[in-house]
């Protein structure tokens, strides 16, 4: 029988790599993006994952959350925009994760089943973002605690959880970062010379979900090029 998997923020990136790791002649896997749903509606990951349960005939054995947004939140905008920003980045990056964490754990319970959840989280959770990105690092951070917990709470029930903290990737969202930022000053602090490919995430996400021995559960795994080691 397949392995199914679902995997959220599939579009591009990350997340299409992700998809693109799996055999189709080993994995079922289905891929959402923002095409599926806004997961910035409380709504709708309740929804997605109903529907994918459905589209899997009432079994999935591997949640893969990487849906995320890294907008700019100026400091000095208003009070009423720093936190609409703020709120927006915290559903979609953290609360719409943990929706479907918790549903993906209360499935596996009450199927009786294992499962595995892998977050891809960011190297901004431990070291922090810019002045703009507050909000990102803070909901990264949260996915990290977020998946520890998980991790401590039901391994002995077959469930386990890992987390993936890369660091600059060459998606859209990055390469329009590191223009914007001065793209050899930022891979100067890169000790490797160069931003991760989403292949590497994905391979790492493709082991936690897959070949981690259960041991390695509550492991958060870095993809940084040593620009952060902790």
């Amino acid at each position: 029988m397949k392995t199914k998997i679902l995997v959220t923020g599939s579009s591009r990136g990350i997340g299409a790599a992700i998809v693109n790791a799996f055999d189709p002649d080993l994995f079922d896997v289905v891929g959402l993006s923002s095409r599926d749903g806004d997961l910035a509606d409380p709504l709708v990951p309740s929804h997605l994952w109903r529907s994918a349960v459905q589209r899997f005939d009432g079994q999935i054995d591997v949640l893969i959350n990487n849906a995320g947004i890294f907008d700019a939140n100026l400091l000095d905008s208003s009070e009423a925009d720093w936190l609409e920003s703020w709120n927006r980045t915290m559903q979609i990056n953290l609360t719409a994760s943990a929706v479907l964490c918790r549903l993906a754990v209360l499935h596996w319970k009450e199927t009786q089943r294992s499962g595995r959840i892998v977050n891809i989280a960011s190297r901004a959770a431990y070291r922090g973002d810019s002045p703009e990105h507050w909000h990102y690092a803070a909901s990264k951070a949260g996915m990290v605690a977020m998946t520890k917990t998980i991790a401590r709470g039901y391994a002995s029930e077959g469930i386990l959880a890992f987390a993936i903290c890369p660091g600059f990737t060459m998606t859209g969202m990055a390469e329009d970062y590191l223009a914007s930022r001065g793209g050899d000053k930022l891979l100067a602090d890169i000790p490797l010379g160069k931003v991760a490919d989403p292949e590497e995430v994905a391979a790492i996400a493709k082991f936690c979900a897959v070949n981690a021995p259960p041991s390695m559960t509550g492991a958060v795994l870095d993809v940084n090029g040593a620009s952060y080691v902790r």
